[in-house]
């Protein structure tokens, strides 16, 4: 523009921090507006002719950082007056009915960011075990987002239960922009561990970061995890103040808040979706069934699973998830009449190391059970297989993946030493093989265990797996299907619109070898960019249409996503490319799994 009404500008002293470190556009035209990289090159060159540093009161409530060059009396030019690099959006402020919270800006990545808001008070003293409540008011001015938070406590002696805050991060925004779809993100660690907190660059930026035109909001809550977000029992269920899943609860109080709040962060709550890797895939599963399939209002209507670990699921007072409560009393000291009570009251450190001995007792051969997800009667109706066989889910779209060989990080090494190895000790051979399958399906029948092992021979082979011939492939093809890649199967194809389902077999496709893709910026995501495009690709336009070839990035010779239910085939991201595969042989296997189910369970 070649005009400014100065009269609404404010004069401020410059600093440093108040100058952006120079990282600077100009004030001109949207339409014209020049790149960051020249325009840190003017302003450097031009430093020394600016004089005063304004800032513009914006309706909107944000703080525009100006250069103004006063060395003469002519009306300011476009060439002289700057703006910080975040195209008028670098210090930003967003208020929620309860606070108002500052956020940050990076120009390395072009990303605005609120590390730190709180979603729910904090989950302490009578509120453990419990759903999570209403977040405090914040009285004393504006909240400043720009810090890290604690983890749930877990594994380390670190974390704290004050610890229910989400992150969240997009491209820049104002509200003369359309508002942008939203994807909620939980993260993995078996249930027992895990955290939201980011730094920059932050989880899940190489997804959006694949394309400039993507443009979503990634939010982060926290959840409870182990014994405080987990633990099951008839005691939990009796109690007008405890919650069974109180952590998937805070993973649906999360969604309340992002349906509430996100506008005011320019994200569109009617255009939501969920994402997760591992333990955050299945807690996206349990959101997707949660309620019957019936939550309302509707908190999202578009569902990302990676490799969702879904475990064994009992109900709360089924004598597998019983035992969790009892032992957990018994080694804090509080078994006997007012056992909650005490579990309420005990210090959180004692709490954590019962919870980890209840943790390392699962054992490879055992169906021991730990911390997970329960049916608990109210928020968990139904197992999984009944509420997909029964569609009674919360998506209209649906898109899953699962890693060829990710079995391998869940079964004991020994199986492939011709020696025992490993605690609890296992060797190849077909006894010891028994052993193992026996202890992972102890309701099974023996006819059951026979039809199992018809299933998965002792030589045999899978859609993408040519030949497996050992005990270890064997165990951890039966592991991949009933723990991840049937739940994965099941949940995209309960989708009341679209689904899509894929498998990842890149070497050595274990489980999470496929983040390396999509969750943090590394090296690997410019050494193929067909992949890298077409994979991470997928994820952003299916995030923005529910499509994941809406946005597609790759040229009209790489094969696409292909729609699962239509047409009974997988997405197969190989080393030299992608494939669409049937999958009849995955599909016979599941359906076994399906009709066992009551005998897994799940």
């Amino acid at each position: 523009m070649d005009h400014m009404e100065t009269t609404r500008l404010r004069l401020l002293r410059p600093t440093k921090q108040n100058l952006c470190d120079f990282h600077a556009i100009w004030s001109i035209p949207e339409a014209t507006r020049w790149s960051s990289r020249g325009c840190r090159k003017t302003i450097d060159e031009s430093r020394e002719q600016m004089k005063g540093l304004l800032v513009e009161n914006n309706p909107d409530g944000e703080n525009y950082a100006v250069f103004v060059r006063m060395d003469d009396s002519s009306p300011p030019t476009s060439d002289a007056i700057g703006i910080c690099h975040r195209h008028l959006r670098r210090i930003s402020s967003r208020a929620c009915e309860y606070g108002t919270f500052k956020g940050s800006y990076s120009p390395e990545y072009n990303i605005s960011y609120w590390r730190k808001i709180p979603y729910a008070a904090p989950p302490t003293g009578e509120n453990r075990f419990r759903a999570p409540q209403p977040p405090i008011p914040i009285t004393n001015g504006t909240y400043d987002s720009d810090q890290t938070f604690d983890m749930c406590p877990q594994r380390t002696v670190n974390g704290s239960e004050d610890c229910l805050y989400l992150g969240l991060y997009s491209r820049p925004w104002d509200a003369s922009q359309p508002l942008r779809p939203v994807v909620v993100v939980y993260y993995g660690g078996a249930f027992i561990q895990g955290s939201a907190a980011f730094t920059l660059p932050p989880s899940g930026y190489p997804v959006l970061n694949v394309s400039e035109a993507n443009n979503f909001i990634f939010v982060y809550p926290n959840y409870r995890v182990n014994t405080f977000g987990f633990l099951p029992g008839k005691e939990i269920a009796a109690s007008p103040t405890s919650d069974l899943n109180p952590g998937l609860l805070d993973q649906q109080a999360a969604l309340v808040w992002t349906n509430k709040n996100i506008e005011q962060f320019g994200g569109d709550p009617k255009n939501v979706s969920i994402w997760g890797q591992s333990a955050g895939g299945g807690s996206v599963v349990a959101q997707v069934i949660a309620n019957g399939g019936k939550t309302h209002p509707p908190l999202f209507s578009k569902a990302m699973a990676s490799s969702p670990f879904w475990p064994k699921a009992y109900k709360y007072n089924e004598p597998e998830a019983q035992n969790l409560y009892d032992t957990m009393a018994r080694l804090t000291g509080c078994a006997g009449k007012n056992s909650l009570a005490c579990l309420k009251a005990v210090d959180v450190q004692t709490l954590r190391d019962a919870s980890l001995i209840v943790s390392s007792s699962h054992q490879y051969n055992t169906s021991s059970n730990t911390w997970a997800p329960v049916i608990d009667g109210k928020f968990l109706t139904q197992s999984l297989t009944d509420a997909t066989r029964r569609r009674q889910v919360n998506i209209d779209f649906g898109f899953s993946m699962y890693n060829s060989h990710e079995g391998e990080n869940f079964i004991p090494p020994g199986l492939k030493s011709e020696t025992n190895s490993g605690t609890p000790s296992f060797n190849s051979s077909t006894a010891s093989f028994n052993n193992w399958l026996g202890g992972f399906l102890p309701r099974f029948s023996k006819r059951s265990i026979q039809r199992v092992k018809a299933l998965y021979p002792e030589i045999g082979s899978t859609e993408t797996i040519s030949n497996y011939n050992t005990t270890y492939g064997r165990a951890q093809l039966i592991y991949r299907d009933v723990v991840l890649a049937c739940p994965a199967y099941w949940m995209a194809g309960a989708a009341h619109k679209n689904s899509y389902f894929g498998e990842y077999t890149i070497s050595p496709a274990k489980h999470a070898s496929d983040t390396t893709w999509w969750n943090q910026v590394n090296p690997i995501q410019k050494s193929n960019m067909t992949i890298y495009e077409g994979f991470a690709g997928a994820f952003a336009s299916f995030f923005q249409t529910g499509d994941p070839n809406a946005h597609k990035l790759t040229d009209a010779t790489v094969l696409g996503v292909p729609e699962n239910r239509s047409t009974g085939k997988e997405f197969v991201i190989s080393e030299d490319g992608f494939h669409n595969v049937k999958i009849h042989a995955l599909r016979e296997r599941c359906g076994f799994w399906r009709q066992s189910a009551k005998d897994v369970p799940f």
